[in-house]
Order: structure tokens, then sequence, then C-alpha cells
């Protein structure tokens, strides 16, 4: 075998070794990064959504035929539902377990005044959502049907609950994933509702 020969083998033999070991190389590097994510301490609820600061995108949805609060039919969720105010915009489901958890929370927010809560039903059974606000109450002044999850996409939603805060010009102020527990509300909501009002946040 000459030496240019010879070379030639060594290489080729190098390059085999390189490619078989380069699968291995991607999987650490990708490992390392989810490792890191994982172990940084911040949560999903934590993600900030590209959103905030722009106009929310409101859709005219369907009512849920039924739901009552104070005595009086509640209205479907429009385009027009929180133009003027300062609005929590809240996606729930009758099956969601963690929903049902943070529910007295939107309960005591639907009290203060200065905050109008509506929700966005979503992906659920009109009974399902009948049956639920019957045993658990209804906080939402407005509440619109989205079965398809269309308007969710709209609001890049990850996954139920999620809340959002919305300022009397349509702007998004303010992004909950999950159920809010005493932390999210005095580090997350309560914050940005002073700053939107500039007065002191009611606990309820």
């Amino acid at each position: 075998m000459s030496e240019t020969e010879g070379n030639a083998g060594a290489g080729g033999k190098r390059m085999r070794v390189i490619l078989a070991a380069l699968p291995l190389a991607i999987f650490v590097g990708l490992a390392l990064i989810f490792w890191t994510q994982l172990t940084s301490g911040r949560s999903t609820s934590e993600i900030p959504s590209a959103l905030i600061g722009t106009k929310a995108p409101y859709r005219d949805l369907e009512p849920l035929a039924g739901a009552i609060r104070n005595g009086a039919p509640v209205p479907a969720l429009t385009t027009e539902t929180g133009k003027g105010k300062l609005t929590l915009v809240n996606f729930w489901a009758s099956w969601c377990v963690p929903c049902r958890q943070e529910h007295p929370i939107i309960l005591a927010l639907s009290q203060d005044p200065r905050l109008n809560v509506v929700g966005v039903n979503y992906k659920d059974r009109a009974e399902g959502a009948l049956g639920f606000l019957g045993e658990l109450g209804n906080p939402f002044s407005a509440i619109g049907l989205d079965p398809v999850g269309k308007m969710a996409i709209d609001w890049g939603v990850y996954g139920i609950p999620e809340s959002y805060l919305v300022g009397p010009d349509g702007t998004i102020l303010y992004k909950r994933v999950g159920p809010f527990d005493d932390r999210s509300l005095k580090e997350g909501l309560f914050p940005a509702i002073e700053k939107a009002l500039g007065t002191p946040a009611q606990a309820g």
C-alpha cells in the first residue's frame, strides 16, 4: 500500500468515526439545554408573552346559553366587551382541574369594582360549563365559547387556566400561565393592576 493510499484510508476512518459520533454529540447538547431550562428555577408561568404591549386579539364569540349572573343572562364575549375597562380575560373549562382550584380567586377578583372579569370557555361542553358555574359560582360579566380553540391560538395560550390583564385601551398588560395563587397575585397581577390604574388594587 502506498503512502497516499494509507493517508486516504486513515482519513476515511476518521470521517466515519466523526459521523458516527455526531448524533451522540447533538443529543448531549440538546440534553444540556433541556437540563438548564429545568434547573433554572423558571416555570412556564414566568414565560413572557410576545403579545404583551400589543392589542388584545378579541373575537366575537358565541354566548354560553343559560349562564346567569346576578339573576341576568350573561352576554357573549365580543370585540366590544373590554373597551374602556380594565379587563381580566380568563381561559377556563369545566374539565380543567386547576381551573376548579383557581376559581375562588377568580370569584374574589370579580368583586373588585375596578376590574372587569370575563371568561373564555375553552374546548368544553356547554352542559359541563353550566354545571361548573352553577356549582362554584359565576364571576364572569361576559362568556365566550371557544370550542376549537381559535381564540386561544390568537392569544398564544399555552394551557388552561390562563389569564390576561387588558387595559382600557385594549393593550395586553400582563399574562399568567396556570392558576393564580397568593404569590402570583401579590407579585404579578396586583402590581399590574396598580400600574394600570395608578391606585392600590383590592385583594378581595
